[in-house]
């Protein structure tokens, strides 16, 4: 059954799954746990969401039986077993409200098909194309597209890479649509009702229609289906007539676009480009605070590692002499360090004074009952502690 899988899904899914577990570790660890908290949150907000999804499903549509459109069930089954499902889903229609459209869901183990009534309306005389719709929502099933999500989740927003993952997991269920339908002029129909509608899908020329994979490799085309979910219909349906068909390239310069695009799922374009302003107004707001601790630490911690000269000559000065020099230059030490800053002492107490832009680094004695002298590093007028190195604090 390998030969339904997308080739580009297996490469994609490996690289997703690893850097989204990467990235969950981190956050785990960053956050002291509190990433699991938000975990915790988050599933019970789906159990909620998902719940009232199952059980509009259940109380408002028909489910399959023998008993219940036997003939659409008797299709069903056979592309359960066509595909090797070891668990066979309850499958449902319900209203569409003039949708053309079929989903697979699951809440708690427990796997669903629906179909959407103006669907199985639209392929009433057309078996194949209904089953390719079928089929195309058991391989997300069949695939365990909805329980690999989790651990994904964290890298699934970023350019190209979770856009590229999503339309490969298309092309996946739509060979396994390919696979029940048995038909690929069958097939394309099917996906043409996408395009021309309930009504007219029976009159769309096939040829014409997978012909128009050509306009595909423009700029803008190339742009929106590099930052969308789902690939072309048109490119959909001349994959599943010819499986091995050479796609035309996109335009290079649209990468370079779509690289600064996140992916946004089905919200499209228009909301990843909102989501990445987001994103950069919340990294500045609290990357860019964080990166200006760092350079103010760095900065003290330099100036402490310049100064330990300067200590050690002071503290030989008070042992060799049993009192504090009046200067730094009785004591032998410049007034200033190797990278420049000013060093002051106090003749009273023999405290060091470093000056910096953000305020004064103190190193200050203390005599030891065997005549030796231990040093303690604070913050003086203008530092605060945070920016103290850690052995400081």
């Amino acid at each position: 059954m390998n030969e339904l899988v997308y080739p580009r899904e297996r490469t994609l899914g490996t690289i997703t799954l690893v850097l989204g577990v990467i990235v969950w570790i981190g956050l785990v660890v960053g956050t002291f746990g509190g990433a699991l908290l938000a975990l915790l949150l988050g599933f019970l907000l789906y159990l909620f969401a998902q719940s009232a999804l199952i059980s509009h499903i259940k109380g408002n549509g028909v489910e399959l039986s023998a008993s219940q459109f036997p003939e659409l069930h008797a299709q069903f089954l056979a592309c359960c077993e066509k595909l090797g499902m070891k668990q066979v889903p309850r499958a449902y229609v319900l209203n569409g409200n003039g949708g053309l459209n079929a989903f697979a869901t699951r809440f708690l183990g427990a796997q669903y098909v629906v179909l959407l009534s103006d669907v199985v309306d639209a392929m009433e005389r057309h078996p194949d194309g209904l089953r390719f719709y079928i089929g195309h929502e058991l391989g997300h099933l069949r695939m365990k597209h909805l329980q690999g999500h989790l651990l994904r989740w964290p890298v699934l927003w970023l350019p190209l890479l979770g856009a590229a993952y999503s339309r490969a997991r298309e092309s996946t269920c739509d060979r396994h649509g390919l696979a029940c339908s048995g038909s690929p002029q069958g097939a394309a129909q099917a996906l043409a009702a996408l395009s021309a509608g309930a009504g007219q899908w029976d009159k769309v020329d096939m040829a014409s229609y997978v012909g128009q994979v050509k306009a595909t490799s423009g700029f803008w085309m190339s742009f929106h289906e590099l930052v969308a979910g789902y690939p072309w219909l048109s490119k959909r349906a001349a994959r599943v007539v010819d499986t091995g068909r050479a796609m035309p390239r996109r335009h290079p310069l649209a990468y370079l676009f779509a690289v600064f695009v996140p992916y946004a799922g089905r919200l499209g374009a228009g909301f990843g480009l909102l989501m990445m302003v987001y994103l950069v107004g919340v990294l500045a707001a609290v990357a860019l605070p964080a990166y200006q601790d760092y350079t103010v630490r760095a900065k003290v911690a330099e100036s402490l590692a310049l100064a330990r000269p300067a200590q050690e000559a002071l503290a030989a000065y008070y042992q060799a002499n049993g009192s504090v020099p009046e200067t730094l230059e009785q004591a032998g030490v410049d007034d200033r360090l190797p990278n420049g800053r000013a060093l002051t002492l106090d003749p009273e107490n023999m405290v060091l004074t470093v000056p910096l832009e953000q305020g004064d680094l103190l190193l200050t004695p203390e005599a030891l009952p065997d005549g030796s002298v231990r040093w303690h590093c604070g913050a003086g007028e203008g530092l605060a502690e945070k920016h103290l190195p850690t052995s400081c604090r």
